[in-house]
């Protein structure tokens, strides 16, 4: 092995701790992220106006929808 260099234990150690530390840190930010990008009451708060454009598209389908089923019936 010559020309390597060689880590003795003690700065495996330390190695290993940060490193430890550094997954346990991205691990951290990363429940923050998902935690933002899953909280389906933030985005409705954040985007109130296409929610409401898309209740009422879906409203006035299912309705539209009834109402057409509701007709088929009638002539029968």
């Amino acid at each position: 092995m010559s020309g390597t260099t060689q880590r003795s234990p003690e700065q495996i150690r330390r190695d290993i701790e940060e490193h430890r530390r550094e997954l346990g840190d991205a691990v951290s930010r990363l429940r923050v992220e998902v935690q933002r990008a899953t909280d389906w009451r933030s985005q409705v708060v954040a985007h109130q106006q296409q929610v409401l454009i898309g209740a009422a598209v879906a409203g006035f389908l299912i309705g539209g929808g009834i109402a057409g089923v509701s007709r088929l019936f009638r002539r029968k």
